[in-house]
């Protein structure tokens, strides 16, 4: 188990600058998911992290020790990837063992911890077969065993679900969570899925364009984001952003405000803060989605209701009414108020 900590991370490819300073202390057996869209740096920073990526400028520390040029296998690090990386020629056994037969390890020994590992993941039954022979889950469960069995300081998953279905993803990731709380291991977890990253995070970084725009707990992120890009960003369906000047509802230093969908209801046309044009309903069992319009306004305004609630008929006019604790004030340059 280790600390990880990140000063002034920076990384540029050429004149082109992807992160541009990102600084966090990562506590001992502390889960941490790094969130945030395509091309963001997300993928960059934990490379960086791993050795696979040059550090620009800034220090990485696992364990109070600079390892910006120490080399990947010496940084005491287990990756797991996307595309599981696995050996096609090689049984699930073999895969599993093959980092410790390059470190030397002893036969007593690798066999032991294959086996620890193997029940741990319910791999026993696979051992002999090729990666060929497996689902998706249990292949992801091949490349997390050869993880384990290495029994590092650190674990590294860059976007490890993405190529799973839905139902199999929410299986694997009570898995890995259950799994790395078991074994305590501190671990750096890159996705942009932001449910895996409300559901797995001790803390989350919001990466937005190469910067850390917040970095807390799920929850705190969720119900207090710091600026317009994490509100919009964490949480499905997406906040709604208003001009604020155009609502009558400006404040000094306020041009924005956003409104989760869950905080707003549908009252009678004429009532409300502002009228809107019911524009389609998504029923989605538990809950419905009303997806309403604004005079004048270009976006859409989503409204999350009880699924058993009365929905207006398109192009019915109705009001949109909220609480004025739930309005989030944002800056122009997007930071809240």
């Amino acid at each position: 188990m280790a600390t990880i900590s990140l000063d002034n991370i920076r990384k540029s490819f050429g004149k082109t600058d992807v992160i541009h300073g990102v600084s966090m202390d990562i506590a001992d057996g502390e889960f941490i998911v790094i969130v945030g869209p395509s091309g963001c740096g997300k993928s960059t920073l934990l490379r960086m992290v791993a050795g696979l990526e040059t550090v620009t400028a800034g220090e990485i520390r696992i364990d109070g020790e600079r390892v910006n040029d120490v080399e990947p296998m010496d940084r005491d690090i287990a990756m797991v990837f996307q595309n599981y990386a696995l050996y096609p020629h090689m049984s699930v056994e073999e895969n599993m063992a093959y980092g410790l037969k390059i470190a030397k390890t002893p036969k007593d020994e690798i066999r032991d911890r294959v086996a620890e590992a193997a029940k741990m993941l319910q791999l026993e039954p696979y051992l002999k077969r090729k990666p060929r022979e497996l689902s998706g889950g249990q292949r992801q469960r091949v490349a997390m065993g050869r993880a384990i069995v290495r029994k590092p300081k650190v674990f590294l998953f860059d976007e490890p679900l993405s190529n799973l279905d839905a139902k199999l993803r929410v299986q694997m990731r009570l898995e890995i969570k259950e799994l790395q709380a078991r074994l305590g291991i501190t671990a750096l977890y890159v996705t942009h899925d932001q449910v895996e990253a409300m559901t797995l995070a001790d803390r989350m970084v919001v990466m937005n364009a190469g910067v850390a725009d917040q970095i807390g707990k799920p929850l705190e992120v969720y119900s207090a984001p710091q600026t317009t890009f994490v509100a919009g960003f964490i949480g499905s369906p997406a906040t709604n952003f208003m001009d604020a000047a155009k609502l009558g509802l400006s404040a000094p230093g306020v041009t924005e405000i956003g409104i989760r969908p869950e905080h707003a209801h549908l009252v009678a046309a004429g009532q409300g803060k502002v009228q809107a044009q019911a524009v389609f309903n998504e029923a989605l069992g538990a809950e419905t989605l009303v997806h309403v319009k604004r005079a004048g306004a270009p976006e859409m305004f989503t409204i999350r209701q009880d699924g058993g609630d009365a929905v207006p008929r398109a192009g019915e006019t109705v009001g949109v009414d909220w609480a004025e604790a739930d309005v989030m004030r944002f800056a122009a340059d997007g930071r809240r108020i």
